[in-house]
């Protein structure tokens, strides 16, 4: 007799996920893309029968099934979810049946066979009596259409069990032709890359104790050529920021599937009789293009109880201004500078603390440098708040110098792999060992007496700029980046409990923490430490795929690039940076006349526009020219957008061409105005619409299917375009 429903379909926002359960088996994805409609449980039957794939002379007798967990015994001979063992070598190959389904809390009815739900978590309970191990298996469903599973697995034996790969693969369908994810390093984080979808494992996996600059990010695969507007997509994300893995997998039968886990050194995860390890949140991102796929993500993060619902400040941080040279009169000079800019919060960096003057001493203590601030923090926090700013303040919580008072006094506190030897040195340190109760207690301590000695802190841009290597604890020499990783959100999430209203910006030498984890503990983003415009086109471009542009820091640095030795104009940076979080990384002591005052002008038009910067849907136009970029937002009711045209280079034939924009609500009538800031910049020609500087009065039908000529811009100049639709 049946005892838990068969089928278990979620359909939300145009997309449905079908589960299976048939003979109590692991639940396994009978469909995942566009919606299926309402279905009853005598088509879902005969949906799963006709996937199966047909049996060929010597292959198994019975078609191999792939659940969520890939399991072996089901015939599956791909990378397992599910990786471990006893130390007689037992239970490597469990077999799991189904005892029970909650559906948002509740027991599923038995009499229902089939259970259809929205937005909803759906919890199977599954057990191998005979390798004494249970595994808890959750999915949930969201309005925006994306769907989220991990698992549990528990040792219900009497000797222990070591997990070494616990994750959820995701099958897609055969006409996914092409696999795409991302590359990059520091100051080029998030650069694309695509291959066929060929026979074989494409594997991504991270070892670096943080989410990475190189972080695959989110890996899909896709129709042909999917782009940001067409073919279907089908993205994995693994939610972690310690080490993990993504990979996609074509077996030779044609199977095909995308998954992700955690990454585990030895040692990290043994569980003893009942204990718990659980895998990291795997997303399935589906979409029809990878704006869609984007869309659903936003709305996702947008729907969070979490996501920073308060205007977001135009943030001036000092790091490129000062770097470690903290005087009060020159800091109090550049405050003042900001407010008169429009800038909203000051965030004073590196180099306030202990011996901390250069990259080589003090990092770990966290207590105010009497030689620098005789007088604490105050002074300058006053004279910000004076100026109607807030004020922020740099940590990196989970760094430490060797040459520092805490680690003088606990050597035992670093991370290595014994008490011999300490791993290669980054940027001169090396990494507080937060799985230490003791370590953990002192940085919480340390961290929460600052703050509450200097109660107008409000923001904190929480670094860490090393990858982990050997991270270990030394009394024993056993890997401790799991547990590293989860203390470091316990301690993000005892600072909002203890500080409500408290803002923490994730910073990884830039953008090397980004993650879908991270990201319910941070308000903000560093998208880079390369502040170059036209390196941060193609970074900001990419990192909305997860990101909304709320949360992703873009600023505006100098005319010279600290990071490339470019130099770019005021005009091409502001222009760059409007479309996120705004800010400034510049000594604007040091800015003339003419860039202070176009400075000024772009705070101001960003600060009108952001409401719809800030909650619009982002649009990313197929680039039809590769040296030409055009990207905008659309306000929710089609009412407003905001574009941009960027030339970034010279293209090999003629810029002759038309641009077409998408998002726009077809039948509305919009005005059309240039509003790019500004003397027109060398080079620039307007085409016979842009001449007249009237503006144009267009449907939105003709601005994406017809279309009008492109501005002929010199490289690195842009165009900034509102739309507003007419309300008679």
């Amino acid at each position: 007799m049946n005892t838990t429903p068969h089928f278990v379909h979620f359909r939300t926002d145009g997309v449905s996920f079908l589960l299976e359960t048939l003979d109590a088996k692991v639940p396994a994805v009978v469909h995942w893309g566009k919606d299926l409609g309402s279905i009853s449980a005598a088509e879902a039957h005969v949906l799963t029968e006709g996937i199966k794939q047909h049996r060929t002379m010597n292959d198994q007798d019975v078609p191999p099934r792939l659940d969520l967990l890939a399991t072996h015994e089901g015939g599956y001979q791909g990378r397992f979810g599910l990786v471990g063992g006893r130390a007689n070598g037992a239970g490597w190959t469990p077999k799991f049946t189904l005892t029970s389904i909650d559906i948002d809390g509740a027991a599923a009815s038995i009499n229902d066979e089939l259970v259809e739900l929205e937005a909803g978590t759906s919890t199977f309970t599954l057990a191998d009596a005979d390798e004494n191990l249970a595994i808890k298996l959750t999915v949930e469903g969201f309005a925006s259409g994306i769907f989220r599973a991990r698992a549990e697995l528990t040792n219900t034996g009497d000797d222990s069990y070591e997990v070494r790969e616990l994750g959820v693969v995701f099958p897609v369908p055969n006409n996914a032709t092409e696999i795409m994810d991302f590359a990059g390093h520091w100051t080029k984080e998030r650069a694309p890359q695509r291959r066929d979808f060929t026979v074989g494992t494409h594997v991504r996996e991270n070892r670096k104790g943080r989410t990475g600059a190189d972080s695959a990010f989110v890996l899909s695969a896709g129709t042909q050529g999917f782009n940001f507007s067409q073919g279907q997509v089908w993205g994995v994300h693994t939610a972690f920021s310690g080490n993990h893995r993504m990979w996609a997998e074509r077996m030779y039968t044609g199977v095909k599937v995308v998954g992700g886990s955690e990454l585990l050194h030895p040692g990290e995860a043994i569980l003893g009789p009942d204990e718990s390890y659980s895998s990291p949140w795997i997303f399935a991102l589906y979409g029809e293009g990878q704006d869609d796929q984007m869309h659903r993500v936003h709305r996702w993060m947008r729907a969070r109880d979490a996501h920073p619902q308060r205007t977001r400040p135009v943030t001036l941080n000092v790091w490129e201004a000062v770097y470690f040279n903290h005087d009060l009169e020159k800091l109090k000079a550049l405050a003042y500078e900001a407010a008169e800019l429009g800038i909203e919060r000051f965030v004073l960096d590196d180099g306030w603390f202990g011996s901390r003057r250069d990259d080589f001493s003090g990092l770990g203590d966290w207590v105010v440098s009497a030689d620098v601030w005789p007088n604490g923090l105050a002074p300058i926090i006053e004279h910000v708040n004076s100026l109607g700013m807030e004020f922020g303040l740099w940590f990196e919580p989970e760094m430490v110098n060797p040459d520092s008072d805490v680690a003088r006094a606990h050597p035992e506190w670093l991370m290595a792999p014994n008490t011999k030897r300490l791993p290669v040195e980054g940027r001169h340190q090396q990494v507080m060992n937060l799985s230490i109760p003791e370590a953990y207690a002192h940085v919480r301590d340390q961290m929460v007496a600052v703050l509450r000695e200097n109660p107008n802190i409000v923001y904190i841009k929480w670094d860490h700029n090393r990858d982990i290597i050997e991270g270990a604890t030394q009394a024993t020499g056993t890997a401790a980046i799991h547990e590293q990783t989860l203390a470091a959100y316990r301690l993000m999430d005892e600072l909002h409990e203890l500080f409500p209203g408290l803002e923490i910006e994730a910073c990884a030498s830039g953008g090397g923490r980004i993650d879908l984890e991270v990201l319910q503990r941070t308000q903000r983003v560093w998208t880079s430490d390369n502040i170059d415009p036209f390196e941060r086109q193609q970074m900001q471009r990419w990192t909305t795929q997860l990101v909304p542009p709320e949360m992703m820091g873009t600023h505006v640095a100098s005319g010279h690039s600290h990071s490339t030795g470019r130099w770019h104009s005021i005009h091409f940076r502001c222009a760059t940076a409007m479309w996120g979080h705004m800010g400034v990384e510049w000594d604007l002591t040091q800015a003339t006349g003419n860039e202070f005052a176009e400075l000024k002008e772009w705070i101001t038009l960003h600060k009108k526009h952001r409401d719809l910067l800030h909650t619009g849907t982002v649009i990313r136009m197929d680039q039809h020219e590769p040296t030409s970029w055009i990207h905008g937002v659309v306000a929710q009711d089609g009412s407003e957008a905001l574009f941009a045209i960027h030339s970034l280079g010279l293209a090999e034939t003629a810029p002759i061409g038309r641009f077409r924009l998408r998002g726009l609500e077809p039948d509305a009538l919009y005005t059309l105005t240039d509003v790019t800031l500004g003397e027109d910049p060398q080079g620039y020609r307007a085409p016979a619409w842009a001449e007249s500087k009237t503006p144009l009065v267009l449907s939105g039908r003709s601005l994406m299917n017809a279309g009008l000529h492109l501005p002929g811009l010199f490289p690195e100049t842009s165009r900034i375009l509102h739309l507003e639709a007419h309300t008679n």
